[in-house]
């Protein structure tokens, strides 16, 4: 199958499937959530580049300050 956007700008689909690939098995391993915004919030943290900081720990910026 020609895909437009793949000859014009020279890049394949293999980081498209690969994160789709990523959603269905996280879709699977979340089978018993009880609420879809957990699922939701489990997906975010799995595909993106999203790095919340964790309770009780300094943000990477403000420990490079404090050196």
């Amino acid at each position: 199958m020609f895909r437009a956007g793949t000859a014009e700008l020279g890049i394949g689909n293999g980081r498209v499937e690969a994160i789709n690939n990523k959603i269905k098995m996280t879709v699977r391993m979340g089978y018993g959530f009880r609420n879809t915004d957990n699922l939701i919030g489990v997906l975010i943290l799995r595909c993106s580049d999203s790095r919340p900081t964790l309770p009780g720990r300094a943000e990477e910026s403000t420990k490079k300050k404090a050196a």
